[in-house]
């Protein structure tokens, strides 16, 4: 709608400047010496909501970070879309790896550098400025409600109970999210589902104290390299899952579904050139879209104990730790695998040492049914901006609060990604492209035209 086109185009700067504003706070949800940076950012996204148009905009208390609700109510008989987001961010580190601040966000060839660029408050922020324009043009077709949150990076502990206490201002027609990618602007896709994810942390205890390796290495095992060989046990030979029943509720592809997935353009030379490996790793019998996105994964997420410091220091841990997370498909549950693991962990330790598992978050996956009308009115969408429609794939990434919004609103989600796989979510040097931040915008106002028209047959 060009009346849409003209609005974006007069305030992108302005659209880029708030965006680089909310990029500056950082809002570390898992480390509390940024509990005031959180509080702000939640501030900041309150004020901008309401610039935007929004009404009965709050930022809600909740145990851990706050949650920041806005609408626009337009007519009660018209069909209501819930924006989900979160405001808070991964921890930066290492930051010797970032070639500018985290927090300090630089626009390098067309690219804007910070963290939280891409996951998620540049996605985010697409839809609060789609709804502005919409607004400011007297063109809002539905009801929009925000609901956007500071903790989805550690496992959105707090959200579902604000769900169970809200469900009445919750109500709406679908869950609309921007918090995955796309393969590119050139070749767009659509997720039609998320992994499930379960994150542990074990802890290996040996001596009591550390010991003098020369001493005693040799006599007393070493719990850092007790922890290698559990966790080296965790696959087999053919990078399969050793953890007895891990694979009992996987539903598997069928021929048809897995020849569509692969059939989505993929370079495997320019993967491997653009993460600088000399090959991919994974389940065998599997391609990289598979495992990225159908199968069901363990990874050690960190690992440390002993002496990590400067220089050398001869010395056996008493201690040795690791962090690590499945990545789960339909039909796991993550509490499930959490007990598998948890049971198998301990069982594989050997009697020289003492081993603590402990769960931290999790969520089930998800998929989102293609012939829904929202799923749809997004793949229309799509067309309308790109020319093209978009190319479903399954999303590698989870967020754990999607099965929640089944469970307890009865509502299904259409992710809407704008991303790239290559923003480097999570790591140093996260970035998030102005193209894709200005096709976000330009693209979701005509999801909410086509969702409102497409529910009305």
């Amino acid at each position: 709608m060009q009346v849409w086109k003209d609005y974006q185009a007069k305030n992108k700067d302005r659209f880029l400047e708030e965006l680089l504003s909310l990029l500056r706070i950082p809002s570390v949800s898992a480390d509390s010496r940024h509990n005031e940076d959180t509080k702000r950012c939640a501030e900041a996204v309150k004020e901008r909501l309401i610039e935007a148009g929004a009404e009965k905009v709050e930022v809600c208390p909740t145990a851990g970070h706050p949650i920041v609700y806005g609408e626009k109510i337009i007519d009660a008989n018209l069909p209501t879309v819930l924006v989900y987001g979160h405001y808070d961010v991964q921890p930066p580190d290492p930051l010797e790896l970032w070639h500018s601040g985290p927090f300090e966000p630089v626009i390098k060839d067309g690219k804007i550098y910070a963290r939280g660029s891409a996951d998620d408050k540049g996605q985010f922020y697409m839809h609060v400025k789609a709804v502005e324009t919409m607004i400011a043009t007297n063109t809002l077709p539905c009801n929009v409600k925000f609901m956007i949150e500071g903790e989805e990076e550690v496992g959105s502990a707090n959200l579902g109970i604000f769900i169970k206490e809200n469900k009445e201002r919750l109500k709406a027609d679908v869950v609309l999210i921007s918090d995955t990618a796309m393969i590119s602007l050139e070749n767009p896709s659509i997720d039609t589902g998320l992994r499930g994810l379960s994150y542990m942390e074990v802890e290996v205890t040996g001596p009591n104290r550390d010991l003098h390796s020369g001493v005693y290495g040799g006599a007393v095992a070493n719990p850092a390299t007790i922890l290698c060989q559990m966790i080296a046990s965790l696959h087999d030979k053919d990078n399969h899952i050793t953890i007895p029943g891990f694979y009992d509720d996987v539903v598997d592809l069928s021929d048809a579904e897995r020849k569509a997935l692969n059939s989505a353009p993929f370079d495997l030379k320019e993967y491997i050139t653009d993460l600088e490996i000399a090959d991919v790793w994974g389940e065998k019998g599997y391609s990289v879209f598979e495992r990225t996105g159908t199968r069901p994964t363990l990874e050690v997420n960190g690992i440390w104990g002993g002496y990590t410091g400067e220089g050398a220091k001869t010395v056996l841990p008493s201690k040795a730790y690791a962090k690590i997370s499945m990545r789960l498909v339909p039909n796991q549950d993550n509490h499930k695998i959490s007990d598998l693991f948890k049971a198998h962990f301990e069982k594989i330790a050997p009697n020289n040492v003492k081993v603590k598992v402990t769960p931290h978050h999790g969520g089930n996956p998800y998929v989102t049914p293609t012939d829904h009308v929202a799923f749809k009115a997004a793949n229309k969408a799509y067309a309308a901006t790109f020319g093209k429609e978009p190319i479903p794939v399954r999303g590698g990434g989870s967020i754990p609060i999607v099965a929640l919004f089944e469970k307890e609103l009865g509502l299904k989600t259409v992710l809407m990604g704008f991303g790239l796989d290559s923003d480097n979510l999570h790591s140093p040097n996260e970035k998030f492209d102005l193209a894709n931040f200005y096709k976000g915008i330009e693209t979701i106002p005509y999801f909410h035209q086509y969702f409102t028209e497409m529910s009305k047959k």
